[in-house]
């Protein structure tokens, strides 16, 4: 399977080519390049929405009744590869949903590069997953890659080798698009009645923290603070030691500050909800319903529950904690961190309580797609 994808943007805006083997560069203040297109943050914000495009495996256009979606997100922990039946202005249809472990927090060396046995890891697993999207008949896939990727020093090299092993070119989301799309999807779950939204993500390798009234974000950030990484950058024994855990906590709120304050400058929102699994995970440790109670069922993670779901998984090994209800094998590692993370984004954006939202990046993407559809025939797909 290959899947060739451009970024294209909105009227005004000025598109970034990238080159392969070649980063791309531009200038003036509050902007960054990042492959394949260009964002400009003004105070926070996203100035005008961007659009993914992608070529459906068939060449055929997305239009009709309705279509097959596969979604191949190469995260910090996991490939993961997840098929949907969708159509504008409806629920997207999981159909299929398998991931596998990767890690590739794991394969940074000193110098911030992945390591030849993370890239042969990555590769074999984006194989597995083009098989998959080939095997369900997708008519169209979305392959992208989040921050392990997008931070490391040979990106670029990263890329290539998965494209030359694979047929895959993988589009780099850059901070603010993740943020951008996982606050889409909360919006979209929760709708209009929700009010104004502050949503938290803590992934393998960021934090993003987003607010705002709509579906686009007034504030929108990417941090460095994810569960991964931070495990991988701070914790050198299991369980970790009591005053890297401080420590850590230290870094934690400094680089939380500046962040939190511009998002408290909006006002208390109506709703607090977070997305991902480790908030999930965390929720479920202080007694939230499992899994299988669906993803309709209220999960709320309140800050003295967190508080007291830390003092007792930080005094535990990762292997112990493995053996918790709702903590996965391959999370059980990270956890603490990500605990961490989490206790201090809400202590620093004064919430006692978030609610637990089932949709996330993935479906933030798949909807902002078939908005785009729906907008270009001017009836919906």
């Amino acid at each position: 399977m290959s899947a060739e994808m451009t970024w294209s943007s909105s009227p005004g805006w000025s598109k970034v080519n990238h080159s392969r083997g070649k980063s791309s560069a531009t200038s003036g203040s509050g902007s960054r390049a990042v492959p394949d297109r260009e964002y400009k943050v003004s105070d926070g914000r996203l100035d005008a929405p961007l659009v993914l495009l992608l070529t459906p495996c068939n060449g055929s256009p997305l239009y009709g009744v309705g279509v097959r979606l596969g979604v191949l997100d190469v995260g910090s922990n996991t490939v993961h590869m997840v098929v949907v039946d969708a159509h504008a202005g409806g629920h997207p249809t999981p159909m299929s949903d398998s991931k596998t472990a990767v890690r590739l927090i794991q394969y940074l060396d000193k110098h911030d590069r992945i390591s030849k046995e993370g890239i042969k890891k990555l590769s074999d697993a984006v194989k597995e997953a083009s098989e998959i999207a080939q095997a369900t008949h997708c008519e169209e896939v979305m392959a992208f890659a989040t921050s392990a990727v997008r931070d490391a020093k040979n990106s670029d090299d990263v890329l290539d080798a998965v494209e030359d092993s694979t047929g895959v070119r993988l589009e780099v989301l850059s901070g603010v698009d993740e943020a951008r799309m996982t606050f889409l999807a909360a919006r979209r779950w929760y709708g209009w009645s929700a009010g104004s939204i502050v949503n938290l993500d803590i992934g393998g390798g960021s934090l993003e923290l987003t607010s705002g009234p709509d579906e686009n974000p007034d504030k929108a950030f990417s941090l460095p603070l994810g569960a991964g990484r931070l495990t991988h950058d701070w914790f050198n024994s299991d369980p970790p030691e009591r005053k890297r855990i401080n420590a850590l906590r230290d870094f934690i709120d400094a680089e939380l500050e500046a962040p939190a304050k511009e998002i408290r400058s909006l006002g208390e929102p109506d709703l607090a909800c977070a997305t991902s699994k480790t908030f999930r995970m965390l929720a479920r440790l202080t007694g939230a319903a499992p899994a299988s109670a669906g993803p309709r069922a209220e999960r709320v993670l309140t800050a003295a529950g967190l508080r007291q779901v830390i003092a007792f998984i930080s005094r535990m090994t990762a292997s112990d904690r493995a053996e918790l209800e709702g903590i996965s094998s391959d999370r059980s590692y990270q956890v603490v961190a990500g605990a961490l993370v989490a206790e201090a984004s809400m202590r620093a954006l004064g919430l006692e309580s978030v609610k637990i939202c089932p949709w996330a990046l993935r479906e933030g993407l798949i909807l902002q797609r078939l908005d785009h559809h729906a907008g270009r025939d001017g009836k919906g797909s």
